[in-house]
């Protein structure tokens, strides 16, 4: 199992891949990819009972991406934990490559073809009863996006969850704030978010979704009370970890051009060079 100073190195190391395979691709969802990768990065190298040879095993964990359409950072992690080989990232939406812009299960290690938003949660609520009854040990992971949160079909899964006390769900929200035609609470206003979730009968809790240890700790509490599907709202920053896409909607769908790309590099670089320097000292 990675340290958390581990875990930060490689977060650094999935962004510049998520950048890299974006601008080769000339397409992708860059913001909300930069975003949610440090929750996927702990999901899937400390959480996840699940891997590529017991990735159809009955008993493995479930991770379903509902917000599909930031589908690099899935693609960078899964490539990373051995799903597919590494090369294969450079296909990203080429001809006749699996590697398309959205999840799709041709690619080994995903569950569920995700990109109309508002089905994830549903089937995740499904794939968690039918582990209640089949008496296997597996949780269920759903990544929504808080713009997605306006389907209805959310809190329709949310009602059943409760309903049948899926402890064994454990839906995340990528708080950023942003969808792709602004500012959420400008948008549809979500918030009381925390106490609309606790109404629909989750246990809730609210992280920094870009904090390795916030991220570690809140999922090593789960489930976080028994006979209560879980939701985690992970507090998170648009285009995380390159100034100039931090908290910018335009960078919702967007390609950094050649000098962008050399800039948000050297900023990933000075980052992990001050986490180096920080281990160090």
């Amino acid at each position: 199992m990675l340290s958390e100073h581990e875990l930060s190195l490689k977060s650094i190391e999935y962004r510049k891949t998520i950048l890299r395979i974006i601008k080769q691709a000339k397409a992708g969802h860059t913001g909300g990819s930069l975003s949610c990768v440090d929750i996927l990065n702990v999901l899937y190298n400390q959480v996840l009972r699940v891997s590529p040879e017991t990735f159809h095993h009955p008993e493995r964990d479930r991770y379903i991406q509902s917000k599909g359409h930031s589908v690099e950072a899935l693609y960078t992690v899964l490539a990373d934990r051995g799903f597919f080989p590494c090369q294969a990232l450079d296909t990203l939406c080429r001809h006749q490559s699996h590697l398309i812009g959205h999840p799709t299960r041709k690619v080994n290690g995903i569950e569920l073809n995700s990109g109309a938003l508002g089905h994830g949660l549903s089937i995740g609520v499904g794939m968690a009863l039918a582990g209640k009854m089949d008496h296997l040990p597996y949780r269920v992971y759903v990544l929504l996006g808080d713009g997605e949160l306006a389907e209805g079909s959310c809190w329709e899964a949310s009602m059943t969850a409760a309903h049948y006390g899926l402890d064994n769900l454990v839906a995340i929200v990528d708080r950023n704030r942003l969808q792709i035609t602004g500012n959420t609470e400008t948008v549809n206003p979500l918030e009381p978010l925390a106490a609309k979730f606790s109404a629909f009968g989750y246990a809730v809790r609210s992280v920094d979704g870009n904090d390795i240890h916030e991220l570690v700790n809140a999922f090593g509490q789960v489930p976080f009370e028994q006979g209560k599907p879980n939701l985690i709202i992970a507090r998170t920053i648009k285009g995380k970890g390159v100034s100039f896409m931090e908290n910018n909607v335009t960078w919702h769908h967007h390609v950094p051009t050649d000098s962008e790309y050399a800039a948000a590099l050297c900023e990933l670089d000075a980052a992990r060079a001050r986490l180096q320097e920080a281990a160090w000292s």
